[in-house]
């Protein structure tokens, strides 16, 4: 059962932190999940949250650390020493130290990595450190079993008992060549059928997927979802072994993406939370904004250009907005799946077959649009040239804008922009533009003006 933060508890805490009851913290808290606790410490205040993180085992803090929110993590590592930042993240993994230690300034960084007591534990710290936080290199994490293929499956196993040790989960076995090049993985039931004098090279499995340490981490995402693995091996530009990227590191990845995708698609040009300051909301929102203003003031002078035309045929104007919203629904949603298959892999470049099937979709719910609109038009106004002028040019607006809607993504993939910027403001309000435009245009043309 999920856990939620009540009240009570709140309260609770609060009231151990004033009157100094550490012992009474430790027992509300300590058999509660590392994400419960974070979630607890979000709810209060940076003090209170920082008391109670002091009062706890930095065996369980450590984990609490990666599940804070960024700016509680950050107020709390200000108030700990490079020791007692140090101390939290010799119990972390690698990959998950190194994510800790490049929020910190460069001159506490130093200090913090000096204070490791582990040794091996910080170079290797050190090494991700090197990496783009984008890439599988600054995702991956050094912890992992590896076993040479010139090895018998007796020292193979004392060696993996050694190795396990520092390993919180052995998702696979890696087998490695003296140069330490990535040969292939061992299965465990090949391991546990083999007699202790096999070798290792006749047994383990030379097929196996892995990534360079460059590759970026949405196309590690992609890999692990398309052939659905726990944990992928890391190389380095000569093939070696230098790390393993495992099942929950890819889905903070995944969620990041799809939150920044998201954010992309309302026309927020930065990562944001509903917990930023004013400032850094409106910073990310108004861009698009002040763009969406610039294109629709061009829409207004494009209606000014037709005010001889609604003068005579008073209905056309009152059919704008619905011919807007329209062409907008249209085209964020024949964009919003070409995004969807170009992240999930379906849809790769341009494909006739795919477009057809748009144009195809739209001329039917156009045309099925159109003639309910005739209809409504002819019943209420009785003037059915222009009923019939506003139903066509209604379909032509809503092909032109599934066309927009289908290209756009696709040319923005071509030329490495997300293409999920066209899934928002941009396609609504360049097809207000246009929209317009083909709509008098189609309408002057029928009514002969």
């Amino acid at each position: 059962m999920e856990f939620k933060v009540s009240k009570e508890l709140i309260q609770q805490l609060e009231e151990h932190i004033v009157n100094k009851n550490d012992n009474e913290l430790e027992v509300l808290l300590n058999d509660l999940h590392h994400a419960d606790i974070a979630e607890i410490l979000d709810e209060l205040d940076f003090d209170d949250a920082t008391y109670i993180f002091k009062v706890l085992d930095s065996d369980k803090t450590a984990e609490i650390l990666l599940e804070l929110e960024d700016d509680l993590r950050e107020n709390i590592l200000s108030r700990l020493s490079p020791k007692e930042i140090a101390e939290e993240l010799d119990e972390l993994e690698t990959n998950d130290a190194a994510d800790i230690i490049a929020e910190l300034s460069q001159e506490i960084k130093a200090e913090v990595i000096s204070e490791l007591i582990d040794v091996e534990h910080a170079k290797d710290i050190v090494d991700l450190l090197r990496y783009d936080e984008n890439s599988a290199g600054g995702l991956m994490g050094k912890e992992l079993v590896k076993v040479n293929e010139n090895w018998n499956v007796l020292t193979c196993v004392k060696e993996m008992r050694i190795q396990a040790e520092n390993v919180s989960r052995v998702h696979s076995i890696y087998v490695v060549d003296d140069e330490n090049r990535l040969k292939g993985r061992l299965s465990l039931k090949d391991l546990l059928t083999s007699s202790t004098k096999t070798q290792i090279g006749d047994v383990y499995i030379r097929k196996l997927n892995f990534v360079n340490v460059d590759t970026e981490d949405v196309e590690v995402a992609r890999i692990m979802q398309k052939y659905d693995l726990e944990a992928i091996p890391v190389v380095d530009e000569l093939g070696r072994l230098v790390g393993r990227i495992t099942i929950d590191d890819i889905v903070d990845v995944i969620k990041d993406e799809a939150d920044k995708d998201y954010q992309l698609a309302a026309g927020i040009t930065q990562d944001v939370e509903s917990n930023d300051s004013v400032l850094e909301l409106t910073k990310a929102r108004l861009p698009w904004l002040l763009i969406g203003m610039v294109i629709e003031i061009v829409a207004s002078f494009v209606l000014k250009g037709n005010e001889q035309t609604f003068q005579k045929y008073s209905t056309l104007i009152i059919f704008v907005p619905l011919l807007s919203a329209t062409a907008g629904n249209i085209g964020v949603q024949a964009s919003a799946i070409v995004v969807q298959g170009l992240a999930n892999g379906t849809l790769k470049d341009f494909s006739r077959g795919y477009f057809s099937k748009e144009i195809s979709v739209s001329m039917i719910s156009g045309s099925i649009i159109s003639l309910l609109l005739l209809g409504y038009h002819s019943i209420m106004y009785q003037q059915y040239l222009v009923g019939l002028a506003i139903s066509i040019s209604m379909i032509v607006v809503i092909l032109f804008a599934a066309t927009l809607g289908t290209l756009v993504p696709l040319f923005l993939h071509k030329n490495k922009i997300d293409p999920a910027i066209a899934t928002g403001p941009f396609i609504t309000t360049t097809n207000d533009v246009f929209g317009i435009m083909l709509y008098f245009g189609v309408a002057k043309l029928i009514l002969g003006f």
